[in-house]
């Protein structure tokens, strides 16, 4: 390798590293502080930098959320090939289903209902939102096509039931620091067991809905 190349390679390991500085910078303040209230000074302060030097690397907060969301993207396709080598089809939806879900820390939790939030102002945001939803359940519903056990089952009614329960333990994670996604865990691999099966009800439960304390 020449020494031009090996510079090359060098310096976009460095851009690399630093965006994902700025990255885990920008997803801190977020959850800290909601995207709104975080300023790029603040950014700039907890990725110790200047906001010149964020500003090369992302032109907005905006820019930054569509980075963070590439980002998880990019971690879910590998979550899914590196599942997919055991060959068990059940076993990578249910991965995802923990991961993204069932899982998911409180702080994702709350990025992802500010990501929510901020998706029905604006409409970059929204378009993103839409396009990756769109991509999940594309891959739920093939996912449950190749699952099925019966003729009955359902994909898209099915995928319909299991995305409302997950979005509810997404917001009661957010919502309850003390939430135990143990027994919603439970209802949704019921719930997938008998949609496979076709036995999917005809009127689930709703989804958990947050709690409110007086």
């Amino acid at each position: 390798m020449s020494a031009a190349l090996g510079t090359v390679i060098e310096a976009r390991s460095g851009q690399t590293a630093r965006r994902e500085q700025i990255l885990d910078a920008a997803e801190a303040c977020f959850v800290r502080n909601g995207f709104h209230r975080t300023t790029m000074q603040d950014l700039a302060r907890a990725a110790g930098m200047t906001a010149g030097n964020i500003y090369h690397y992302f032109e907005s907060k905006e820019a930054l959320v569509l980075g963070l969301a590439e980002r998880e993207r990019a971690r879910g396709a590998a979550l899914v090939s590196r599942l997919a080598g055991g060959g068990d089809r059940r076993a990578v939806l249910m991965g995802i289903i923990n991961q993204y879900f069932v899982s998911i820390p409180r702080e994702a939790a709350v990025l992802r209902l500010d990501l929510w939030s901020e998706a029905t102002r604006n409409p970059a945001i929204a378009a993103m939102t839409a396009r990756f939803d769109e991509e999940g359940r594309d891959f739920f519903i093939e996912a449950i096509s190749a699952l099925a056990t019966a003729p009955d089952c359902d994909p898209v009614a099915l995928f319909e039931t299991l995305d409302g329960l997950m979005r509810g333990i997404v917001v009661n994670r957010a919502l309850r620091p003390d939430y135990d996604p143990a027994p919603a865990a439970a209802r949704l691999r019921g719930l997938l067991d008998a949609g496979l099966a076709g036995r999917l009800p005809t009127c689930p439960d709703a989804a958990p809905a947050p709690e409110t304390r007086r």
